[in-house]
């Protein structure tokens, strides 16, 4: 072996702790990045491939300094324990970044959530069965779920099916989720939530222990 050899006799991969590289919007580094210069230790999750199962959590240890102008995105480095070696060398997982939490809002499912001239609005079923025009105040999405922050109240009943087919006041026939009635599926939208996660869309990441 010699100090000019370009390989050594073994690689060490490190596997506890574990770092997971993952990436991000521009759009969001603003608030992650004040949230990390104030201290505050933001949780991270990692979920399998099918983003179903969680399968560890670890907190997001440093942002990288600059931005892929080709992608728009900005890379993030966490930090898990792995005590239990669940994750591995370039395992990709789908990363969910905690950063704020969003509380008493109104969850609706995102196929509820309308756009015309007059703004964001939603079909609400009314007492009379009738399709009403609800204008609402978007405060987070994530996922198949948006929070509101104005413009239903919980128990509340919105159409989230056949819109195209509604004008405010026409007849409808709600039935739950589900049903076999298009333009007069509805669903109640759940009560406020405790807690909203606001991560943004969900990143992929790979898995990668340091080596020496």
């Amino acid at each position: 072996m010699h100090a000019s050899d370009t390989n050594g006799l073994l690689v060490i991969t490190q596997l506890q702790p574990i770092s997971v590289i993952f990436s991000l919007p521009q759009d969001q580094l603003p608030q992650v990045n004040a949230k990390l210069r104030s201290g505050v230790q933001l949780v991270v999750d990692a979920y399998d491939r099918d983003d179903t199962a969680k399968i560890a959590s670890g907190k997001l240890q440093t942002i990288d300094n600059q931005i892929d102008p080709t992608t728009g995105t900005y890379k993030l480095k966490s930090v898990f324990a792995n005590t239990d070696n669940v994750l591995f060398p370039n395992q990709f997982v789908n990363v969910h970044l905690l950063v704020d939490t969003k509380r008493n809002l109104t969850i609706v499912p995102t196929a509820a959530i309308q756009r015309g001239p007059q703004g964001t609005y939603v079909y609400a079923a009314g007492p009379d069965n009738t399709a009403k025009i609800r204008i609402v105040t978007i405060a987070q999405t994530t996922g198949d779920r948006v929070g509101l922050s104005a413009g239903l109240n919980s128990g509340d009943v919105v159409v989230i099916d056949g819109q195209d087919k509604l004008q405010d006041g026409t007849k409808i026939n709600p039935s739950p989720a589900g049903g076999s009635n298009g333009a007069g599926r509805g669903g109640a939208s759940p009560p406020p939530a405790q807690g909203a996660p606001q991560s943004g869309r969900p990143s992929r990441g790979q898995a990668g222990g340091s080596t020496k």
